[in-house]
Order: C-alpha cells, then sequence, then structure tokens
C-alpha cells in the first residue's frame, strides 16, 4: 500500500500505473450516451471498479469535459493524401508526407487510417509500400495501405490513369499481385473489379492473408459481386461511385447490400462519401435505411485536404479544386473529397437524420469490425486503446487524444 500512495503523490513504482480520469461527460458505449467517466492507465481505456477495491487507488488527474461527448477516435479506410501531400504521387519524400497527413488528420478527430494507393505503375508500388512508416508521434495511427487499384475494369476508372490498369493473369494467381505490389505484408484493403478476377482462388488467398478484399471501380453485376462475397470479399469501394448505377433487374455491386446470397453470419460492409459532392442526400438515406450495420463513413480525402483552390495531383493524373470540389484537370471528372472526416459525420447525420451514437459509429464501429480490430480499436470498451476524441454537441472536435495522451486541442473561439 505504500508504495501506491508514493505513486498517488506522483513518485513512480514498478506496482503503479497514472491514471487519468475524464468526468463530466457523456460516453459512446454499448450503442448509445451514457454518462459516465472514462478511465484510463497505459493508454488503455480500463475498469475503475477494481482500481477502486483492491487498488484503493484514485487518479493522478482528472479532466473536466464540461458536459461534452466521449467518442472513440474515427477511423479512415480510404484517405489518398492530403494537406498538399499525394501518398502516390509523392515518392521521394512518402515518410514526411504520411507523417505530414497522420498529423494533420488528428484535427478532424481521425485517430487512425489506411494510406491509400490509387492504379499507378508497378514500380511505384515497389517503392512506396516499403517506405510508409508503421506508425508517427503524435499522429494518427496506421493501420495498413489501402491498395486501390490497379486490378479494376478500365470502364469504370474514375480518376485512376488507364495506362496502369492490369489484370490478375489466370496462369499466375496471386503471383500477379505479389510482383505488381513486390509485398503484400503491407496491405490491409484491397480494391479490385470482381469480374476481372478469373481465378477463382485468389480473394480466397488474399483473405487468409488477412487481407480485407474491396469491391469497387467495377462494371459488376450482382451476380459477380456474390461470388466475390462468396469467396470472402467484405467490403465495397465508395459506394454508388466508379460501379454500374442501381437497376431493377441487375442492381449491381448495390444489390450487395440486400442480397440473400451473402453467406449467414457475414456482413457487407460499404464505405461511403458523405462530403456533400459525391452522394446525394437522398443516396445516403437509401443506403442508410437499407443496409445500417454495414455502412462505413470514408472521406477518400486528396491531396487538396487542407488547401486552397488550384491545381494539384492525385496519382499520376493533375487535378484541379475549384467551387470546393476536386476534378480530374481539365474535365468535370470528380477525383475525390476535400472534406475532413468530421464533416463528412455531420453531413451525414444532418442528410438521415440518424442518431448521434449511429453518426459516430459508422466512423468508427463500423470500421473496425469490417477490419476485424474492433476489440482495440472503434470503441470505448475496457480494454480498447485509449483513442478518443471530446466532440460538442454539434458534433465538432473540441480535442482529439491517442494512446490516453491528448495530441489535438481546438483553439477556444
Amino acid at each position: 500500500m505504500a508504495d501506491r500512495r508514493m505513486c498517488l503523490d506522483g513518485e513512480e513504482s514498478k506496482e503503479c500505473h497514472r491514471l487519468l480520469q475524464l468526468t463530466n461527460c457523456r460516453l459512446v458505449r454499448g450503442h448509445r450516451l451514457i454518462r459516465d467517466d472514462l478511465w484510463v492507465r497505459d493508454g488503455r481505456i480500463v475498469n475503475p471498479e477494481p482500481i477502486f477495491f483492491d487498488e484503493q487507488a484514485t487518479a493522478h488527474r482528472r479532466v473536466d469535459c464540461n458536459n461534452a461527448i466521449i467518442a472513440p477516435g474515427y477511423i479512415d479506410l480510404q484517405i489518398n493524401g492530403g494537406y498538399g501531400v499525394d501518398f502516390s504521387y509523392d515518392t521521394e519524400t512518402i515518410e514526411e508526407g504520411v507523417e505530414k497527413v497522420a498529423c494533420g488528420l488528428v484535427k478532424s478527430g481521425v485517430t487512425s487510417f489506411c494510406p491509400t494507393l490509387v492504379t499507378s505503375p508497378s514500380q511505384s508500388y515497389h517503392t512506396i509500400l516499403p517506405r510508409i512508416p508503421k506508425a508517427v508521434p503524435n499522429g494518427a495511427g496506421i493501420l495498413g495501405i489501402h491498395a486501390e487499384g490497379p486490378f479494376i475494369n478500365p470502364q469504370k476508372k474514375g480518376a485512376h490513369p488507364e495506362s496502369c490498369i492490369r489484370t490478375i493473369d489466370k496462369s499466375q494467381g496471386l503471383s500477379t499481385l505479389e510482383s505488381t505490389y513486390g509485398s503484400l505484408d503491407r496491405i490491409k484493403i484491397l480494391t479490385l473489379a470482381p469480374e476481372k478476377v478469373t481465378d477463382q482462388q485468389v480473394i480466397g488467398q488474399l483473405v487468409d492473408r488477412g487481407i480485407t478484399v474491396s469491391l469497387g471501380h467495377s462494371m459488376a453485376s450482382l451476380s459477380d459481386g456474390e461470388q466475390a462475397v462468396q469467396q470472402g470479399a467484405t467490403l465495397i469501394t465508395h459506394l454508388f461511385n466508379a460501379m454500374l448505377p442501381f437497376h431493377h433487374r441487375d442492381p449491381g455491386l448495390v444489390g450487395l447490400l440486400a442480397s440473400d446470397a451473402v453467406p449467414q453470419g457475414r456482413t457487407v460492409y460499404f464505405g461511403i462519401i458523405s462530403d456533400g459532392v459525391h452522394t446525394h442526400p437522398a443516396a445516403l438515406r437509401i443506403a442508410y435505411r437499407t443496409h445500417p450495420q454495414g455502412l462505413i463513413l470514408v472521406t477518400d480525402a486528396i491531396s487538396a485536404l487542407g488547401l486552397e483552390e488550384g491545381v494539384h495531383h492525385i496519382g499520376q493524373l493533375p487535378l484541379e479544386v475549384k467551387q470546393g470540389k476536386a476534378f480530374i484537370a481539365g474535365t468535370e471528372t470528380l477525383c475525390g473529397s476535400i472534406a475532413p472526416m468530421d464533416e463528412c459525420v455531420r453531413i451525414f447525420k444532418k442528410a438521415t437524420d440518424c442518431s448521434i451514437v449511429y453518426a459516430i459509429e459508422a466512423a468508427t464501429l463500423h470500421p473496425a469490425k469490417c477490419l476485424k480490430i474492433e476489440k482495440q480499436k472503434g470503441t470505448l470498451d475496457f480494454g480498447s486503446d485509449a483513442d478518443f476524441i471530446i466532440l460538442d454537441d454539434e458534433l465538432r472536435v473540441i480535442s482529439t487524444w491517442i494512446a490516453g495522451e491528448c495530441v489535438h486541442r481546438t483553439a477556444a473561439k
């Protein structure tokens, strides 16, 4: 007991670890807002009961949250860059670029993300993938890389350069992907067009390696999508964008939201861009009401995130930001979002009239479940990582915390 008391006075001992207590707050926990304190120790959220009764310890530091909301940190599964950095294009300064974006994202409440590489030359993957850092001090955590292409359908290429699009060689199968990327070790999500996969084993082999297979940039029929899901695909890349529009006789990939061919017990997740540009509010409502448990908010943000209007780059193509939208330069083709995640959450809530808790979970719990990391990320459950955000009632970020340390605080107005 003496060692513990000494620790409470500020001197460390091997038996005791510093405790942080956040009080006067509402927690997003158990799919609802509850009034409770949040306790943090050693970078994790902890149950205070054994601390009170077994250790008879009290907090070393208390933070009064003034009745604010505490939510898990946002998780962005699709982001191409930001703050002047393009993960696919800035190959010479990739380490510094990822660090800059990771530190910038905490301002919008993002505490974990998947740097996303659009369709690129094979050599670019070989150069970039090994150099993306696994962690950034005081920045959002890096969950792995999202490889969006090059195994996509050129008819739905969007902003992806057609000259770099590839097909999966049926005779080579998985070896085609390994030779393209150099290594699959850092890839967490891989977007492909299912109708272009002729080797029926490839999707299952990717899933066996812990890679989430996502369907997108595709002309796939519903049957193509169902077959890919039965083989292990569990995600759809930016629903409604770069895919066949819904048709009542063959709803395409959109039909997976209501398919009865999805294996029992499996959830098909889908990313959706609620930036006020890419997806009409009515389309957001259709997706939300049809398949709420699978909805994941993604930014699909590009290098112009956080920058003023002008000419920038995405992958191998120049882009232009004008009137709050990003286009392939010289065209009217949209090529990515410039809305931060906290804005996407607010836009989505307004468009769908969903609950505060649901809007938050669409950017926290749902992406964590999709990647099967919900025991560590995406909740405020005991034992999970202490990556959380403090929000006001308008869902504006007051502060962002990673591993129990405040890494961003919004200046008071």
